[in-house]
């Protein structure tokens, strides 16, 4: 008998893990807690960035988790309130107000259902590795930069705090795992600076934590014709850079955890999360990859975390928000410091590693890096780093198709030997390696070892069929294999009609 199929057979037909496990359970709920303690802070700042009450970023925190957790296709992936979707809405909303934001979330939610349906997530074997470990590097480094803020012009005591608060998290594993070391330096420290009377800034600092429930309602928006073309790009744009950054999140959680994810499943469920999220108030989201993060280094593995961050994140602000806003800015910065140190791959730029690398994997990677932390928008990052990676590899291929003449003893032939990948980037100085004016009368291109991909190289063969027709020379090509010879028969002589 297999081991692990077994076990993710029955994670899918019968009890879920955490109903049958009490350790299972355990983790799955303190992961969750700290998940929704890191969630405030941030959800209150992308609520800054957008134009909005906090009280927005938090509702949509909490509707994303909750929804997600439920239709989504990636278990302990959480879904909140992001800075990428935030800078992209913040123009409408502050230019035409709450409600449009609000109707642009709707509206982004129906085109990730869309853009879902019609299989996006499809897309994503078209990342290349690099790309991927630099999304990864530049994650972290985004991470961290986000923290400095809370570190400048602050009082002295907020970084004994900050000390004492790695220090736990750093060391505490190593004597038990039981609790979560984040967890553990959130309670001990908020009691410390308490009890002491020790004045650092807080959470409640950040901005006011809502004392009620969000409420379900419409966007107060007109529904006309001009409403729609307003908002259509902003959603649009919204459904892109939400799908990038939560596909591009799944793939990661798989590789660490080892299992595998249903990226169409999740596509759909964050279209369906947004849309909910809208219609109670909120500012929209994706996957977040910081607290997905802390979730998944802390143990979580099911939608249990998921769900219970979404929930803890509602009773943490409306039930306990005075304890709550009393947690000192010094120990979350720690938390997404260590978040940021663990989230980035280390081994990609050591020195041996570097030195093993092709250059190219290694351009792109620093592309991708350097792309996203120049603006701030993973999806802009990864889009270049792919296009990069796209390029780099046409230029590698191209030089592998070579050509090589051979003249029939009698002289009444030559016989040209292409081998290699013909396409645009190698077809194109195709049409300079044959010697038609000096050739014999009869010219055959042997095409046995080669392969036509595109119409670039039909329309390159029919360029030097035509040269040789000049000289009232003949071409023949042989051994073209069922594709190629389809791709050829279609599209030769077609290409120059009109010209």
């Amino acid at each position: 008998m297999s081991n692990p199929a077994p076990s993710s057979a029955r994670l899918r037909i019968g009890r879920p893990a955490w109903l049958s496990s009490p350790k299972v359970a355990r983790v799955e709920i303190l992961a969750g807690l700290v998940v929704a303690l890191a969630l405030i802070p941030e959800a209150i700042s992308f609520s800054i960035i957008a134009g909005v009450d906090p009280s927005v970023g938090l509702f949509a925190s909490f509707t994303m988790a909750v929804t997600i957790s439920i239709v989504g296709g990636r278990p302990a992936m959480i879904s909140a309130a992001t800075g990428a979707v935030a800078l992209v809405i913040a123009p409408l909303g502050h230019d035409r107000g709450l409600g449009y934001l609000v109707a642009a979330v709707v509206l982004g939610g129906v085109f990730q259902i869309l853009l879902g349906v019609l299989g996006v997530a499809k897309l994503m074997r078209f990342v290349p590795r690099s790309v991927m470990v630099g999304f990864v590097n530049a994650l972290a480094i985004l991470v961290f930069l986000a923290q400095v803020p809370q570190l400048h012009d602050v009082p002295w005591a907020v970084y004994p705090l900050l000390g004492a608060a790695l220090l736990i998290m750093v060391f505490l594993p190593r004597l038990t795992k039981v609790v979560p070391a984040p967890l553990v330096s959130i309670v001990a420290l908020t009691a410390l600076t308490l009890g002491a009377g020790i004045a650092v800034p807080d959470v409640g600092g950040e901005g006011r934590l809502p004392s009620s429930l969000p409420t379900p309602g419409i966007p107060d928006v007109p529904y006309n014709t001009d409403t729609l073309t307003t908002i259509a790009p902003y959603a649009l744009a919204l459904a892109l850079v939400g799908l990038m950054e939560s596909l591009m999140t799944a793939k990661l959680v798989d590789d660490i955890t080892d299992t595998r994810s249903n990226k169409t499943r999740e596509s759909i469920g964050q279209g369906v999360a947004n849309i909910v999220t809208g219609f109670f108030g909120g500012m929209g989201g994706c996957a977040v990859i910081g607290q997905t993060m802390i979730n998944v280094k802390n143990g979580a593995r099911t939608r249990l975390s998921t769900f219970l961050a979404g929930v803890f994140l509602m009773v943490l602000c409306v039930v306990f928000g005075s304890v709550v806003s009393d947690i000192p800015m010094a120990v979350l910065v720690a938390v997404m410091i260590m978040v940021s140190v663990g989230a980035f791959d280390w081994h990609s730029i050591a020195p041996a590693t570097l030195k093993r690398m092709p250059i190219g994997e290694t351009t792109v990677m620093v592309v991708t890096v350097v792309i996203v932390v120049a603006t701030g928008n993973l999806a802009v990052g990864v889009v270049v780093g792919s296009i990069t990676a796209m390029i780099i590899f046409a230029r590698r291929v191209a030089h592998l198709a070579d050509v090589n003449a051979v003249v029939d003893p009698d002289g009444d032939s030559v016989v040209y030997h292409v081998t290699g990948e013909m396409f645009f980037a190698s077809s194109n100085d195709l049409v300079y390696r044959f010697d038609y004016p000096n050739d014999p009368d009869h010219v055959i291109i042997d095409l046995t070892d080669a392969h036509i991909w595109d119409a670039s190289t039909v329309a390159t063969l029919d360029a030097i069929t035509t040269k040789y027709a000049r000289f009232g020379k003949t071409v023949e090509i042989t051994g073209l294999d069922e594709r190629s010879a389809a791709i050829h028969g279609n599209l030769t002589g077609e290409l120059s009609r009109g010209h």
